[in-house]
């Protein structure tokens, strides 16, 4: 072989070298684009994944906040109405109390309602012997109406006529000249108690007030309002 086979020959050699060396480039290169692709779409969907959760995080945070201040604005709202019906019962009843003041300004009428006051609080209490308090202004009303009422508790009771000691020095709240003038005054009515006064039967006007009130609240409501 001479020179110029041989020359030939290395050339040969170094040109399949060479493209052997870029064929390899070129499968790195394209390999690399690949790996580059995929990590690039990796990154992009991992992104793409927090930016939803994060989204979705605050879409919670903002749905969680709606429903606690419809939440707040609901209560207030039912808290509202509850104070309406509780001023409405009250308005009712305090429209009760000053129809009570005018009982007494009929002395025909009051003086029996005095007496059967007596009655029903004897009966309660079956004592034989009781302490008897009024309104200072009702105290002439009471002498004249306590026979009769021991009486006629004496024979509802079949029992011998009650000791009813008419308290002299203390007396029950007088009305008030106006209703709502003060906070302590009795608009009638009676307080009976036992001798020992371990038992009390508070029979005033404004005590059977109270107690019919808060018998009958549920219906007051419902017949208010339209529900208890």
């Amino acid at each position: 072989m001479n020179d110029a086979d041989v020359s030939k020959q290395i050339q040969q050699m170094v040109m399949f070298i060479k493209q052997e060396a870029e064929e390899k480039a070129n499968e790195i290169s394209v390999s690399a684009e690949e790996e580059f692709n995929i990590e690039k779409l990796q990154l992009v969907e991992a992104e793409k994944r927090k930016v939803r959760s994060e989204y979705e995080r605050k879409e919670k945070q903002v749905d969680v906040k709606r429903k606690i201040e419809y939440s707040m604005q609901l209560n207030a709202s039912r808290l509202k109405v509850l104070q309406a019906q509780d001023d409405l019962v009250s308005s009712m009843k305090e429209a009760a109390g000053e129809k009570l003041l005018n009982i007494s300004d009929n002395p025909n009428s009051y003086k029996f309602l005095l007496k059967d006051l007596i009655v029903q609080s004897l009966l309660r209490l079956k004592e034989p012997s009781v302490l008897l308090r009024c309104r200072k202004v009702d105290s002439a009303l009471v002498q004249s109406v306590l026979e009769e009422a021991k009486m006629e508790y004496a024979k509802k009771a079949n029992v011998r006529n009650p000791n009813v000691i008419v308290d002299d020095r203390v007396f029950l709240p007088p009305p008030p000249a106006q209703y709502g003038d003060h906070v302590h005054y009795c608009s009638g009515g009676v307080v009976l108690a036992s001798q020992d006064g371990k038992i009390v039967c508070e029979n005033t006007l404004d005590a059977r007030l109270d107690v019919v009130f808060r018998q009958k609240l549920p219906e007051i409501r419902k017949r208010l309002v339209g529900k208890a």
